[in-house]
């Protein structure tokens, strides 16, 4: 019953997105079902410091990543703190728990040429493959998020304007530039799509039965495309990587970057510049004739 009132608030008050809140909701579940494996213990709210401490060598030796557990972490934490504030507990168990120590991870992104030779292979002939290729396209091309993607209506599109409005974080609404050739795609879908099914929902991408799209549908479908191209990791958000590491290598600034990806600070853009300054470090290596010295 606790899980579910705090699931209903950040729904209801705290606007969290679908993929967000289905996210704590696992998060919490799995958290309540340590307690009453380990511990016999019913209620989440009578749960302690060491209990969640537990819980985290628990996890960490099971073998999950540090960012994972963070994640869960700040689930916890959030989770306590609107118990505290409902009178539900007296003491906020999580607010002792600090963070896993991570290690410092550079986004990966996929080269260049080999997105460019990809894009310039599709020749969609039905519905499926528009729709799989259109996937990819506004994922790199854009930069926007997975839950972004999926809650595109064919309204988002402004075809005068060659624009796509996107409904970020917290409901915070941005424009992306579209390209001719992007539009032509969305064109050409949408024309297979009418043919495919007689109404959508007007959601702009969706599945096979003419549903709205969900998120292990588009894992799948990047994965697949990805992996005529590359070995490494292959996701939406690789794509969303991709497109700021390529705009910032080919001249783009920070600012802009940051206000196409929907960044709130530019601190959370800034991981880029590394990427770049490793690819500097290497061009300078092979190029510059003391750089061995």
């Amino acid at each position: 019953m606790e899980i579910k009132n705090y699931c209903q608030y950040i729904e209801s008050e705290k606007r969290f997105s679908p993929h967000t809140i289905s996210a704590y909701k696992n998060d919490l579940s799995e958290f309540s079902t340590f307690l009453n494996e380990q511990f016999e213990i019913a209620n989440i709210n009578l749960t302690t410091a060491e209990m969640i401490r537990s819980w985290i060598v628990y996890l960490l030796d099971s073998g999950l990543n540090s960012t994972s557990i963070n994640r869960k972490i700040s689930t916890l934490r959030s989770f306590f703190r609107y118990q505290l504030s409902r009178r539900n507990i007296t003491k906020n168990p999580a607010i002792q728990i600090t963070a896993v120590k991570q290690s410092e991870r550079l986004p990966k992104s996929i080269n260049e040429d080999s997105l460019n030779v990809l894009f310039d292979s599709f020749n969609p002939k039905n519905f499926k493959e528009s729709r799989d290729g259109l996937v990819l396209e506004l994922l790199y091309n854009t930069g926007m998020r997975l839950s972004e993607l999926i809650s595109l209506k064919d309204g988002s599109i402004n075809k005068n304007l060659n624009t796509v409005k996107v409904k970020g974080k917290r409901n915070k609404e941005r424009l992306i530039p579209l390209s001719e050739k992007t539009l032509m795609s969305i064109n050409n879908y949408i024309s297979l799509r009418s043919k495919e099914f007689e109404t959508t929902d007007d959601w702009l991408i969706v599945t096979d039965s003419g549903k709205k799209a969900y998120p292990k549908m588009i894992y799948r479908i990047v994965n697949d495309i990805l992996l005529n191209i590359t070995n490494g990791k292959r996701s939406p958000h690789t794509l969303r990587h991709s497109f700021a590491t390529h705009m910032l290598n080919n001249g783009a600034n920070l600012n802009s970057i940051k206000e196409l990806l929907g960044h709130s600070s530019l601190a959370a853009t800034q991981v880029y510049t590394h990427n770049t300054i490793e690819q500097l470090k290497t061009i300078y290596s092979k190029a510059h004739p003391r750089a061995k010295f």
